[in-house]
């Protein structure tokens, strides 16, 4: 393992384990980045230590309480003095997971719902500024700014790195679902970089699905998210093809999809029955095509009504385009072509909507478009595996022009 997927896998429990000791988030940053500069240094040449994590956070808190012992010199002695010596207390919860904990802080009320979610990304689940920026479809200096507001407004307001009381919990929720659905549909589907999926990013999405349903087992919507992280990612051995090349559903060997997986999810998916938010569709959707024992016997009608269903909770336009590829499938190609050319046009949904007329133009035969709408395609592919996919459709569509088909 590398330096740098040690910091993919161990930044964020690194930063929330220091935060939470020190009470200072910037500071908590800073110094797990010199944890890591440290490691660059000292690792060639001493090897990689048997539990990196741990080795990055205890170097983190160390260079953490020595800046705060220095800064302690200077004024301020009393704040100072407090971080150097945190509570010893242990707080009474049913979870004890430090990035837990950060990603309830980072949800807090006081800052605004677009911030909460890129500072947890940030900082829980070590995505990059331009991840981010991808995620929601906004200019990496947007991102950049909201980032810095956030750990400021945190800063100045004093908010504790600490789980909020149970009565304050629910208005948390959203955005903690939210950021956590986030960090697995990047790792499901990476929107850059040489795969198409970054296993690390799914199971860290899994296991504070998780802890988040532990922690709230009377949550619908956390079980329901639960259940749809896990029912998708029962597939993800088989997303990819041996030659790198994305490998469409209704090409999968299912009997290679993970049945621990799909059995899990569907017990939560069962402990989901009363939920009303937007994840019960989806996992509605995604247990359909684990439940079918082949492409021919999907059921399209609970498909397309769950996506209906999805449509009037969030009105999304990348929903609208899933919804038509859908309902192709239900009710042939020239209708799904139809329901598609019904969304309205938006340049951010290139990724998704050009691939799906694509594929539509191809099922009805229509190759001289399909091979236009492929090339088109490929201008907007995110990563290498979606890429080399692409470029087998269009080869395929044409040769069929060349045969005269």
């Amino acid at each position: 393992m590398q330096v740098d997927q040690v910091f993919k896998a161990e930044s964020g429990r690194a930063i929330a384990t220091v935060a939470r000791l020190v009470g200072d988030l910037t500071l908590a940053e800073d110094a797990v980045q010199e944890a890591f500069a440290e490691a660059i240094r000292s690792w060639p040449g001493t090897g990689m230590p048997a539990n990196p994590g741990a080795w990055i956070t205890t170097v983190a808190r160390n260079r953490a309480l020595d800046r705060l012992r220095r800064e302690s010199l200077r004024g301020n002695k009393e704040l100072d003095a407090t971080r150097l010596f945190p509570p010893t207390e242990e707080e009474v919860w049913p979870v004890r997971d430090d990035q837990l904990r950060l990603i309830f802080t980072c949800a807090h009320p006081a800052l605004a719902p677009q911030a909460q979610v890129a500072l947890t990304l940030r900082l829980v689940c070590g995505l990059t500024v331009a991840e981010i920026a991808r995620a929601f479809l906004q200019p990496e200096p947007t991102v950049s700014q909201r980032l810095t507001r956030a750990k400021s407004k945190i800063r100045t307001a004093a908010i504790p790195f600490r789980l909020p009381p149970e009565h304050l919990l629910p208005e948390r929720v959203p955005q903690v679902l939210a950021c956590i659905y986030l960090v697995f549909t990047e790792g499901y589907s990476a929107t850059s970089g040489s795969s198409a999926i970054r296993g690390e990013l799914c199971e860290e999405a899994i296991r504070l699905g998780r802890l988040l349903c532990e922690l709230m087992p009377d949550e619908p919507e956390a079980w329901a998210l639960l259940a749809l992280m896990l029912l998708q990612d029962s597939r993800r051995g088989e997303r990819i093809a041996a030659d790198g090349t994305a490998r469409p559903l209704e090409e999968q060997d299912r009997t290679r999809w993970d049945r621990g997986r799909i059995e899990e999810g569907m017990r939560s998916l069962a402990a989901a029955r009363h939920s009303t938010g937007q994840y019960f569709p989806q996992a509605v959707i995604a247990a359909a095509h684990a439940g079918s024992p082949s492409w021919d016997a999907t059921e399209w009608t609970v498909i397309v009504a769950a996506y209906e269903r999805l449509l009037e909770l969030t009105g999304s336009p990348v929903v609208a385009v899933n919804r038509a590829v859908a309902v192709g499938f239900r009710d042939g190609p020239e209708r799904g072509l139809e329901a598609l050319d019904a969304v309205p046009d938006d340049p951010r949904l290139a990724r998704l909507r050009v691939p799906a007329r694509a594929d539509l133009l191809r099922r009805l035969g229509r190759s001289a478009e399909a091979e236009d709408a492929y090339l088109a395609a490929l201008e907007s592919a995110g990563n290498e595996t979606t890429e080399r996919f692409l470029r087998r459709r269009l080869e395929e569509v044409r040769a069929t022009r060349a045969d005269g088909h």
